[in-house]
């Protein structure tokens, strides 16, 4: 597969979002190939698989985002339904576009889907963030990155960790390239544009003084299928948090799905009251205020956990597993799975003592984008003079 980098003809970089957080790992690449001398061309195409036009426009501001060159408006969809149609609008894109290389991010359905395009047609892959693995095949998401990597031409990595899983899968070394994390170029970025908590809190329509609690305050987001889905898993889950939200403050940033399920089971009275603000979804400039200014963070979200260990906030993961260790490993989070002993522990230890403060990681230095395009510019002309 490494060979076809050296044979195709020279066109843009196709670049692939699909869900919020591709953004944040996307952005900094296209200011990088924009950036480099000399210039890499590049389209972004958007496949619409998450959409909502209000979050979508404020997230391209926020993080200085062009507009997508191309949407392909797929909407939501079981997965096969939402793959299946990813391929089928993505696949008159690459023909007219004539791509030297896909560019995808992340492990959604967009990502697997446009990366089978791709090889399938011949085009050279690149899939950031490879390598990532929680071993939890009941993940869509993990089979969207085991299958990726499989098939994808060049696998930048974020952790040196990834190398071995990849290793175990039997793919070449020589596919892969540790460049660090882009999640946390767009965190260094935007770090000192992140709105004041009191103002988030004070838009979303609660009391800004939360913010100034003297215990701090908590953040916290669901949206895993695993979490909310079932009135078995969400109950507890949310009995506990309104127990946590005896020892401090929680700013509940509701995913509609989470928002959705808590009606539709009849929980609210689990969610009401002073100590417990419940929060539209966020803007990016939002969430990263929200979350520097936290005492700790409770979430199911991978890219919080890296996001937390970047900001030295203490983290814990309601999931019984990650595919981002090295932030257990060497950063600020700490897994407790849906256990409320292990849950409000950890929120008594943080709270007693600090919790985990950690280290930064290798190469999570704000420069993942610019290797990225270093190298990617490289293997390009590398063909162009083949």
């Amino acid at each position: 597969m490494i060979g076809k980098l050296e044979h195709e003809n020279h066109g843009p970089v196709l670049c692939v979002v699909g869900a919020r957080p591709n953004f944040m790992k996307m952005a900094p690449i296209l200011r990088a190939l924009a950036g480099h001398e000399p210039p890499v061309p590049a389209l972004l195409a958007h496949t619409g698989q998450h959409y909502d036009r209000d979050m979508n426009d404020r997230l391209f501001e926020e993080l200085r985002l062009p507009r997508p060159d191309i949407n392909l408006e797929v909407g939501s969809g079981t997965h096969a339904v939402q793959t299946a149609e990813v391929m089928k609008r993505f696949e008159p894109v690459v023909d007219e576009s004539g791509p030297s290389c896909i560019l995808v991010v992340g492990d959604v359905n967009s990502t697997l889907a446009c990366t089978l395009v791709g090889v399938k047609k011949g085009i050279p892959v690149a899939h950031v963030e490879a390598g990532l693995r929680s071993f939890d095949r009941n993940m869509p998401e993990e089979i969207n990155r085991v299958l990726t990597d499989q098939v994808a031409d060049i696998l930048y990595t974020s952790e040196r960790g990834a190398l071995d899983n990849l290793l175990r899968e039997g793919i070449s070394p020589a596919r892969v390239e540790f460049v660090g994390n882009v999640m946390i170029d767009s965190l260094m970025a935007n770090r000192e544009h992140a709105r004041r908590p009191a103002e988030v809190l004070e838009a979303a329509g609660f009391d800004p003084s939360i913010a100034a609690s003297p215990s701090g305050y908590a953040v916290v987001t669901l949206h895993r299928p695993s979490n909310v889905d079932r009135e078995e898993t969400l109950r507890p889950l949310l009995e506990t948090l309104r127990e946590a939200s005896r020892r401090l403050p929680l700013i509940f940033a509701l995913h509609p799905r989470t928002r959705a399920n808590i009606g539709r089971f009849g929980l609210d009275d689990l969610v009401a009251g002073k100590r417990i603000a419940l929060a539209p979804p966020q803007g990016y400039l939002e969430m990263l205020g929200l979350m520097a200014g936290a005492r700790l963070v409770l979430t199911d979200s991978g890219g919080m956990q890296e996001e937390t260990t970047a900001l030295g906030i203490p983290c814990l993961t309601l999931r019984e597993n990650t595919e981002r260790p090295i932030t257990v490993e060497q950063g600020t989070n700490t897994l407790v799975g849906r256990d409320d002993r292990a849950i409000l522990g950890g929120i008594a230890e943080i709270m007693e003592g600090g919790g985990k403060r950690g280290c930064t990681p290798e190469l999570w230095d704000g420069h993942a984008a610019e290797r990225i395009a270093s190298h990617l510019a490289a293997r390009l002309a590398a063909r162009g003079n083949a």
